[in-house]
């Protein structure tokens, strides 16, 4: 498999005209770097290609634009109607022509759909992957002779995924009876296990396949995740945040979308906040599909400002003024999280995603994981996958670092790794006070497996950090646990930090929870060698927050600044003044092109050379490689 480099191809030469066709047809100035390098990867025949790009990244342009100056038609497969429908309206809005094909339609608008792709008269044509699985519907495609078929949602293909539909899992089998002469699979979230999936699925020869993966990193959206008691703290939070993000309820300047798990959790927030005066509804499957409909429109139109949904909604929603979106809890995976995450700030402008969980959302999460789509037990491999990927995201939660930079490196996204984003919560957090006994990690790690491996699957975590802070009560009586060893080891401890690093220890793979209605903690293979190794264990405690006297990080003071030299003080207002050009041209706010503490760690370091730049915080991969040159000459001349 080739990565494709963004370095001018022969497809250059050959379609000089592409950014006239861009402004014609699609009514843009210009292309994102990485849709022209992937429209240049789809235009060649023979091609084999997969995107990855984030929700609102514009890959849909990836397919269209090849369709309207390659020869025939584009089928593209697509897994909703709504979002068929979507898509064909704006392409018909701008004078392509455009339709789609599903079991909703009437049989004499079907068929005159049909008359017309036989005659030419479409650039495009949507069909679902269950429409596919009729072999009239592959040949009827098949006497079209496709220039291009697309494969949107393509992480649908794979079991990893969060998503998967088997009727994906046979869209393989279509492509050798269509033998279309390109083929484009796009997706908003693969990890690299899910993208060789994709692939294989896909058929695709590795000497041809070419993999582009771009546009992770959104610096505008600022990420934070919290640890919450239950249902009251989390509808607090919730409160602060839209309070925070959107302004007046009455008049609010934006949206908002949260996320809960059950269709009744979501019913039941979203009466709660209509009750405090904002224009908010329920969305999920359980609802009359009309009812669904007008929720969708009525959001994308501005009459609904908070929608509440399980995540039955979000595909397809393009409304750009999202300021927040809000998880009252955790969904399945980082993939879910991700693709519903970035639904905020498409707009490119400051917006915020909190995620929220506590102990009862995780036992809840245990019994849908279990649990199939009829209602039956799910098989124990299913489990198995849908449980790993669910504990990343609890890994995500207990993040000791960067969460942007966690999940750039989580799809593998290496290059666009930010070496910390400057604006998530853990970033902010990095100069509060941490931990003063970080020595003694593997003594508190251990001590804590030692509780849950003597509590021998008899209670919950809520009973067994009781245990450990000492609490004597009817509970840790009738278990036995007052008269365990481990019985008051953290006595001073909080039931939140207790709470807190039981979960870390989940996320971490040293315990897991039983199956059943109640899940138990109990110690995993690989917990039971940590507890018994002398190594030095790689794990960060749950931190005690201190609260800050002002809005501003210390990183972002001017406590160093006073013992600088004049050539220091220089150096650093040639930084912010290349900053400011860049921030101006690019149309970004200042934080995103450089950090004030990167620009404090670049006047302090003095970095000679690009080799000197890996290190210096907020510069990873991306920003040294726009940035980095730039960096040093600047440094060079002072």
């Amino acid at each position: 498999m080739k990565e494709h480099s963004g370095e001018k191809s022969v497809m250059t030469a050959l379609h000089p005209e592409l950014e006239v066709v861009l402004h014609e047809r699609f009514g843009l100035k210009s292309f994102r770097p990485w849709q022209r390098e992937a429209i240049e990867a789809v235009l060649p025949q023979g091609s084999r290609v997969l995107v990855v790009a984030p929700t609102g990244g514009g890959k849909s342009l990836t397919y269209q634009f090849p369709a309207t100056i390659l020869p025939g038609v584009c089928v593209v497969i697509s897994p909703l109607v709504a979002l068929m429908e979507d898509q064909v309206r704006g392409l018909q809005a701008r004078g392509i022509a455009a339709t789609y094909l599903a079991s909703t339609l009437s049989a004499e608008v079907r068929q005159a759909r049909e008359a017309g792709l036989r005659q030419g008269h479409f650039k495009l044509v949507y069909v679902s992957p269950e429409r596919l699985a009729f072999d009239s519907a592959i040949e009827q495609l098949a006497r079209l002779r496709p220039s291009l078929v697309a494969i949107d949602e393509a992480h649908c293909i794979s079991q990893w995924g969060h998503d998967f539909r088997p009727d994906y899992a046979r869209l393989g089998e279509v492509l050798e009876k269509l033998r279309p002469p390109r083929i484009l699979a796009c997706t908003a979230t693969a990890t690299p296990q899910v993208r060789r999936d994709i692939r294989d699925s896909l058929r695709y020869p590795p000497e041809r396949a070419v993999e582009i993966l771009r546009g992770f990193a959104r610096p505008n959206l600022h990420l934070s995740a919290r640890s919450v008691d239950g249902p009251t703290e989390a509808m607090k939070l919730l409160q602060d945040e839209l309070r925070a993000r959107l302004g007046s309820v009455a008049r609010p300047n934006g949206a908002a979308i949260v996320y809960a798990a059950t269709r009744k959790e979501s019913e039941k927030i979203a009466g709660k906040l209509a009750a405090l005066g904002y224009n908010s509804a329920a969305y999920h499957a359980g609802l009359d599909p009309s009812v669904r409909t007008q929720v969708s429109r009525r959001f994308a139109l501005r009459d609904v400002d908070v929608v509440v949904a399980t995540n039955a909604f979000g595909m397809g929603i393009d409304r750009p003024d999202i300021r927040a979106v809000v998880h009252a809890q955790p969904p399945a995976s980082i993939e879910a999280y991700y693709q519903e995450v970035g639904r905020a700030g498409r707009d490119g402008a400051e917006a915020h995603g909190l995620l929220l969980c506590s102990g009862v959302d995780i036992a809840l999460r245990r019994r849908l994981v279990e649990s199939a789509s009829d209602g039956t037990r799910a098989d124990e491999a299913t489990i198995q996958r849908n449980w790993r990927l669910f504990r990343d995201l609890l890994r995500y939660l207990d993040a000791g670092t960067c969460r942007h930079d966690f999940v750039l490196r989580y799809f593998g996204d290496e290059r666009e790794v930010l070496g910390g984003c400057g604006h998530c919560d853990v970033c902010a957090s990095l100069d509060e006070p941490t931990d003063s006994e970080r020595a003694e990690v593997g003594e508190v790690v251990r001590m804590a497996l030692s509780a849950v491996a003597r509590a021998k699957n008899r209670a919950g975590m809520i009973a067994i950090a009781e245990m450990l802070r000492g609490v004597d009560n009817a509970k840790t009586q009738r278990f036995g646990f007052t008269r365990l060893s481990t019985f008051g080891l953290m006595k001073d401890r909080s039931q939140d930090w207790v709470l807190a690093l039981l979960r870390g220890l989940l996320a971490a793979g040293w315990i897991d929870l039983s199956t059943g209605e109640y899940p138990m903690p109990f110690v995993t293979k690989g917990g039971w060698a940590m507890m018994t190794s002398k190594d030095l264990v790689r794990f960060r405690l749950p931190r005690v927050r201190a609260k800050r006297s002002s809005g501003r990080t210390k990183s972002e003071g001017t406590q160093d600044t006073a013992q600088w030299s004049l050539s220091d003080k220089a150096l650093f207002e040639r930084l912010r003044g290349w900053r400011a050009k860049v921030a101006k041209d690019r149309g970004d706010p200042p934080y995103v092109i450089a950090l004030d503490k990167t620009l404090h760690e670049i006047v302090r370091k003095k970095p000679s050379s690009l080799a000197a730049l890996p290190g210096i915080f907020g510069l990873g991969p991306a920003r040294i490689e726009l940035y980095g040159s730039t960096i040093v000459e600047l440094v060079r001349a002072s």
